[in-house]
């Protein structure tokens, strides 16, 4: 059994109620953890370990040292990316292919605003007032607030944290409840790297009992924040109180739209992988597939034939396909929408049903679920489930397609397949989405940023513009020579 405990200023710390959690093994159902249970008083002094931080070593540090530092992390979270994997897989139940991937991948983040660091640059304005010289300056904003979600907890750390840093502000880390432990091992990397203490440091717990108090903390100067909608709502309304910014990454219902000249296989790879891989456990799952009418049967068809051929079991193993569902509230969630989707008329073609076959544990397993039938006003197909349930939507022409897919509450990504170039420029135009894929689905990069339109959230996260949302904007105003000027008129 480990025993996970705060990590602040550079120190592992007892929490201040005295109490932990367990955490389990979604796959076998195992208590194998137990993380620090934080509150108010564990955030305050998180946020003042990093507020001194920022005003003291990290603040006096030359964007070059700083992304030497970043640089430096990136080489030691490639060297630990397996372990780290490891960890992630027994804490959240994704498959180790996937989580290995992402743990080597991540890496890369802190490579890329590594070098990023030192080449933030103002610039001088041919400004219209005579005698004076006009300036910009970009400064970071403090100390920020980081809260994760426990689908991806490194990677989407990864995407907050090294930009953040890059830009020369502290952070204080407060990952998921479920999944806290892969965020606690990374502080020793953290360490490892040389960064200051005080600079990152991590808190865990439950949402309202020190994530709220972390939000509306003095000396948070910004949030940034990766879970649901209803979450980034709540987050957002608590920080307009502050008037303080935040980056939000919330949910998805995202439309991916396959025409009738579309490579075909490849198609039907990209809807199982937008929807199946990580069980559905993804803000950018494709779950609601829009198929043109002339293919759709036939489509329908082999998409069964390959999400019913898909291995579900142990997450670990290199043949599994599908793992368990992350937490117990997920699953009978999951369970729920299944059952609202046969009750509102939808056909289910495949799976619908809990999975207790070979290779199932700790109760945790939900079939691959096909609806066909579905028309876009249900709810199968306007709420997001965050799980391996695919709605299939008929569509006629390009047009219906683009009214169909926008018609949601969400935009975060879609995903377009078709050979015709000219379609594919025209979709991506039209679709309201901060992501689109032409012919590739989940894809992703350290160099392309990434964030949604309307309820999916605001802000970017990865590349360039990444690090502007930690940064903000000093205009300075220097008189080449003083005289004396009217006080009564602005200038």
């Amino acid at each position: 059994m480990q025993i996970w405990k705060h990590y602040i200023n550079g120190e592992w710390v007892e929490p201040a109620s005295g109490e932990y959690f367990d955490t389990e093994n979604p796959y076998t159902g195992e208590v194998w953890a137990q993380v620090a249970r934080g509150n108010a008083q564990d955030a305050d002094r998180a946020a003042k370990a990093a507020k001194a931080a920022f005003e003291g070593e990290w603040g006096a540090m030359r964007p070059t040292q700083r992304g030497k530092l970043l640089v430096r992390l990136a080489e030691i979270v490639e060297r630990e990316s397996v372990r780290l994997g490891e960890m992630e897989v027994r804490d959240n139940g994704k498959l180790m292919a996937e989580m290995g991937a992402q743990t080597k991948y991540l890496a890369e983040w802190y490579r890329y605003f590594g070098g990023l660091a030192d080449k933030v640059e103002g610039a001088v304005l041919p400004c219209d007032k005579p005698g004076i010289f006009n300036f910009t300056r970009h400064e970071p904003l403090g100390v920020v607030g980081m809260i994760t979600a426990w689908n991806s907890p490194l990677l989407l750390l990864a995407w907050k944290l090294a930009p953040a840093l890059a830009a020369g502000n502290t952070a204080v880390v407060k990952p998921s409840e479920y999944t806290s432990t892969s965020s606690l091992a990374f502080m020793d990397l953290i360490k490892e790297a040389g960064i200051p203490d005080g600079v990152v440091n991590c808190i865990t717990g439950m949402g309202l009992e020190v994530g709220q108090p972390l939000v509306d903390h003095p000396d948070v100067d910004k949030i940034t924040f990766t879970g649901s909608d209803v979450a980034g709502q709540r987050i957002y309304e608590s920080a307009a109180k502050k008037i303080m910014p935040v980056t939000l990454e919330l949910g998805g219902k995202s439309p991916n739209i396959v025409f009738e000249d579309a490579d075909f296989e490849a198609a039907v790879m990209g809807a199982i992988s937008g929807i199946f891989a990580a069980t559905g456990q993804t803000c950018i799952a494709g779950s609601r597939l829009l198929v043109q009418r002339s293919i759709h049967d036939k489509f329908v068809k082999r998409l069964v034939e390959v999400a019913g051929a898909a291995t579900i079991g142990d997450p670990m193993s290199a043949d599994t396909h599908v793992g368990p569902v992350t937490t117990p509230p997920q699953y009978e969630k999951i369970l729920n929408y299944i059952q609202v989707a046969k009750e509102d008329g939808a056909e289910c073609v495949l799976g619908g049903k809990p999975y207790t076959g070979e290779g199932a544990k700790g109760n945790r397993f939900v079939e691959p679920t096909i609806f066909t039938n579905v028309s876009n006003d249900m709810r199968i197909a306007q709420e997001e489930v965050f799980g391996p349930i695919l709605s299939v939507i008929p569509f006629d022409t390009e047009e219906e397609a683009i009214s169909i897919g926008n018609d949601i509450v969400y935009g975060l990504a879609a995903g377009v397949w078709t050979n015709d170039i000219g379609r594919a420029f025209r979709m991506s135009e039209k679709l309201k989405a901060g992501t689109v894929w032409v012919n590739t689905y989940r894809a992703v990069s350290f160099m392309s940023p990434f964030g949604g339109y309307k309820r999916s959230g605001q802000g970017r996260e990865s590349g360039q513009d990444a690090i502007k949302e930690f940064l903000q904007v000093k205009s300075v105003w220097i008189a080449q020579q003083t005289s004396a000027s009217n006080p009564f008129v602005l200038r």
